[in-house]
C-alpha cells in the first residue's frame, strides 16, 4: 500500500484516478483548489479512511508526505482556462516547479499530466510523440499549450539534472461521467444539449476530427505509465487513435439520447485544431496499453451520468456551479 497524492484530484480526470488508486489499497490525498474541480466528484471517496480532501492552490509550496505523484492540476478546457489565462499559466508552471520540488525532497516517482495542446494545430497525423507541434504562442489557447509545454521541459530537466523518476502523459480528448456540464467541450455541450432538447451547436462544418478516449481508459494508461520501472521515453501518448468528426460525433450523441435537437452551425474559434489524432505505438510496445471502451458504449455512460445530474439539478443551479461560486474571482 502507497500514500499517493493526487492534484487536481476533485477535478474529471483526477476523480476517477482517486477511486482507482483507493480500489487498489492504496492512501490517497486529493489536493484541488475547486476551480474547476469539484466536491461532488468526491462524494463517493469521502467516508473512506484512506481519502484524505485537502483544498491547496498548487501554484504555492506544499509539504506533505507521500509514494508518488500524479500532477493533474490545471484547467483543461478553453472555456475555463481562457478565463483566467495568467493564472492557468502559472498553475501549469509553478505547480510544476512545486510538485517537483517535494517529489525531489522526497525522493518518489511524479507524473505530469501533460495535453495533446501541445502539438497545436498539427501538420502531422497522427501524431507522434517526437513531433514538436504547431502552436501559436500569441494566441487565445497559448496559457494553457504553452504551460504545458514549460511543464514537460521542467520534468525532463528535472530528470536530466537531478535522476529524478518523473512521466510526462500527452492526454487527447477523454470523456466520461464526472465532466463538467459547462466545461465547453463538445461531448460534455452536444449531450447537455441534446438531452434539453435544444440545437447542437457546431463550430465550423464539423469537419473537424478528434480521438475520443473514454475516461477509463485513459486512467488505467495512467497508472501503468506511473508503474513500468523502464522509462518508456521522454513522453508518451495516451488517447483512442480512432479518429471521429465533430458532425458525426453530434450525430451519434442524437440517436442515442433519442433526442428531437437540430444541428446548428457557428464560426470557428481562433487556432482550433482541424485534426487531432495520437499515435499510440509507444504506449502499446511500453505500457501493452490500447483503448477498450468503444466510442458508443463510452457515451451511453456519460449521457446516463448527465441525465441523472440533470434531474437532480431541475429548479436549482447545477451542484458543481455552486461549488465554484465559493471560489473568489
Amino acid at each position: 500500500m502507497k500514500r499517493i497524492l493526487v492534484t487536481g484530484g476533485a477535478g474529471f480526470i483526477g476523480s476517477h484516478l482517486c477511486e482507482r488508486l483507493l480500489g487498489q489499497g492504496h492512501e490517497v490525498l486529493c489536493v484541488d483548489n475547486f476551480f474547476t474541480g469539484s466536491r461532488a466528484n468526491c462524494e463517493p471517496m469521502l467516508g473512506n479512511p484512506r481519502f484524505e480532501l485537502m483544498r491547496h492552490d498548487v501554484t504555492f509550496p506544499l509539504y506533505v508526505e507521500v509514494d508518488e505523484i500524479y500532477n493533474l492540476a490545471c484547467p483543461a478546457s478553453p472555456v475555463h482556462y481562457q478565463r483566467d489565462p495568467v493564472q492557468t499559466t502559472k498553475t501549469s508552471v509553478m505547480g510544476a516547479i512545486n510538485v517537483l520540488g517535494l517529489a525531489k525532497r522526497l525522493k518518489v516517482r511524479v507524473l505530469q499530466a501533460s495535453t495533446s495542446e501541445v502539438y497545436g494545430d498539427p501538420d502531422v497525423h497522427p501524431q507522434p510523440e517526437s513531433y514538436c507541434g504547431s502552436v501559436n504562442i500569441a494566441g487565445p489557447r497559448a496559457c494553457y499549450d504553452e504551460g504545458k509545454r514549460c511543464a514537460e521541459t521542467l520534468f525532463h530537466d528535472y530528470r536530466r539534472q537531478h535522476g529524478m523518476q518523473v512521466r510526462v502523459a500527452r492526454i487527447f480528448n477523454t470523456y466520461g461521467p464526472n465532466m463538467h456540464p459547462q466545461d465547453g467541450r463538445v461531448v460534455s455541450n452536444f449531450i447537455i444539449q441534446a438531452l434539453k432538447g435544444e440545437p447542437i451547436t457546431i463550430y465550423g462544418d464539423g469537419s473537424q476530427t478528434r480521438s475520443f478516449c473514454y475516461v477509463d481508459d485513459l486512467v488505467e494508461g495512467l497508472m501503468r505509465l506511473m508503474a513500468v520501472d523502464a522509462h518508456p521515453g521522454d513522453v508518451v501518448n495516451l488517447g483512442n487513435p480512432v479518429e471521429t468528426t465533430v458532425l458525426a460525433l453530434a450525430q451519434r450523441v442524437v440517436e442515442l439520447c433519442n433526442s428531437p435537437s437540430t444541428i446548428t452551425c457557428l464560426p470557428l474559434p481562433q487556432d482550433d485544431p482541424r485534426r487531432r489524432c495520437p499515435d499510440i505505438a509507444r504506449a502499446r510496445a511500453a505500457l501493452h496499453w490500447s483503448p477498450r471502451v468503444d466510442l458508443d458504449t463510452g457515451l451511453a455512460r456519460t449521457i446516463a451520468y448527465f441525465d441523472a445530474l440533470l434531474a437532480r439539478s431541475r429548479g436549482s443551479v447545477l451542484p458543481l456551479e455552486q461549488d465554484r461560486r465559493t471560489i473568489p474571482a
